[in-house]
């Protein structure tokens, strides 16, 4: 199998699971079958896109270190899994805009300026926002190096949603508690990495210091 056959059907498989979820929720919505709801249908909706959009931030967060491992080609679902977990969050945040409130934007203002939980993850979303519009090749081609460094904002994405996730939960903060280990890991993972180059790069410039210093004395 080539390399770009692998790409396709790696591709082909991460789009097919991560649509499953909203596959599912929508199946529920339309009752599909014996698919249902349960009694607090607004809420159950809020809950399956919220949870599913702090799972794919994660699953996000954790393509490049998996690269480390596996090799490259993972790499070429990271925008995909991004724009899936965008598509979860902002689904989230409409169910909550029209079928919680009803498009009251007195309330919804209210709720944003006076509720910490909404008032973070309101932000999150803002901040995904540009990482979405400028995911295609056209866009990282036009911004250059700023790409990088605007994208590096998915790390503020992730802690600003565990952070929105555990003030929501009112009682068992088990869950909430599980996703912000997880994303703390990955981001230790990428500091130790980091720091681990700027070392080995430090090292090899005083050897390359070293010996062209030598050099230098022997001539």
């Amino acid at each position: 199998m080539t390399i770009r056959q692998k790409e396709i059907l790696l591709k082909a498989s991460v789009f097919i699971a991560a649509s499953l979820p909203l596959a599912l929720l929508l199946s529920q919505v339309f009752e599909v079958g014996s698919m249902r709801l349960g009694p607090n249908p607004v809420e159950d909706i809020q809950d399956a896109t919220g949870i599913w959009g702090i799972r794919l931030l994660a699953v996000t967060l954790s393509i490049t270190p998996l690269s480390w491992v596996t090799g490259p080609l993972i790499i070429r679902v990271r925008r995909m899994l991004g724009l899936f977990a965008f598509t979860y969050c902002s689904l989230h945040f409409l169910n909550y805009l029209l079928l919680d409130q009803t498009l009251n934007l007195a309330e919804i203002f209210e709720d944003i300026l006076e509720r910490p939980f909404i008032t973070i993850g309101f932000a999150a979303l803002l901040t995904m926002l540009p990482l979405a519009i400028t995911s295609t090749n056209n866009w990282r081609r036009k911004l250059g190096r700023r790409w990088n460094t605007l994208h590096k904002l998915m790390y503020l994405i992730c802690i600003l949603g565990c952070w929105h996730f555990y003030w929501q939960v009112k009682k068992d903060l088990t869950e909430p508690l599980i996703y912000c280990a997880i994303i703390g890991l990955l981001l230790t993972a990428r500091i130790i990495r980091k720091r681990s180059q700027n070392a080995k790069a430090a090292a090899r410039k005083i050897a390359t210091e070293t010996t062209d210093s030598r050099s230098t004395s022997e001539c």
